[in-house]
């Protein structure tokens, strides 16, 4: 049966991905490299903000310590802070209250996994008063391989594991919401079914990758879901 729902959030919970490539640009031309276009969906899209960084430099020729790249995240935190501040109304995405509600209501566990540093998921979520809601947060603090590597779902799980106690919960049992390619084969590789939603990417492009694809969050249909998680607990099992 499902029993969590895991969420990214940069182009899930937030849209706030040109934000991001922005600010990447902007470490960039303060590092006297010139961005180059496209390189921010090749590199960064569904990766954390490490992953992202050392890549683009060592496409340059950089040679990047860990001592390196840990002050080029705390400037873009930094950054990024700054520009949220200057926002009166966060860019949240259209249906993500109702969706929470239905989640609420069903008693479904909820956590977000994501690269983003925990500093900036937890300034959103505290503006958008829905801290009490995600208990569990897997973040890129924890040093973790980048999606899409699947080690951060796989520790959301056990996270909830510990958090409640008799839950007994398996990936199998999770449902997981992304919006990029790397997100999606990350949960794919932890075994936990994957809905697309056509935040970043076209629905088309999602449908091929995904379990299965909206183009809004409003048009995930949980009972569906519920019924289909059912059924495939319920199927026979091959021999």
């Amino acid at each position: 049966m499902l029993k969590a729902v895991l969420f990214d959030f940069n182009g899930i919970i937030i849209n706030d991905e040109p934000l991001h490539e922005k600010l990447i640009n902007q470490l960039l031309l303060e590092e006297n490299l010139r961005p180059k276009p496209g390189e921010f969906r090749q590199f960064c899209l569904g990766r954390n903000d490490r992953a992202c960084i050392v890549d683009l430099l060592k496409q340059r020729g950089r040679v990047v310590t860990d001592d390196y790249a840990d002050k080029l995240i705390a400037r873009k935190a930094l950054l990024y802070k700054d520009q949220l501040d200057q926002l009166e109304t966060l860019p949240v995405y259209p249906g993500l209250e109702d969706l929470l509600f239905k989640l609420r209501a069903a008693r479904l566990k909820l956590a977000i996994v994501s690269g983003a540093l925990q500093v900036e998921i937890e300034l959103v979520l505290q503006r958008l008063k829905l801290s009490e809601h995600f208990p569990v947060i897997v973040s890129g603090d924890h040093r973790l391989p980048s999606k899409p590597e699947p080690n951060g779902y796989l520790l959301a799980v056990d996270r909830l594991n510990q958090l409640n106690p008799g839950l007994h919960l398996k990936p199998s049992d999770c449902l997981a919401i992304e919006d990029t390619f790397a997100g999606i084969e990350a949960a794919k590789r932890a075994h936990i079914p994957v809905v697309g939603v056509a935040n970043t990417y076209p629905f088309h492009m999602l449908q091929r990758r995904a379990n299965w694809a909206v183009d809004y969050l409003s048009d995930l249909e949980l009972d569906r879901i519920q019924q289909l998680y059912e059924q495939m607990a319920t199927a026979p099992k091959a021999v």
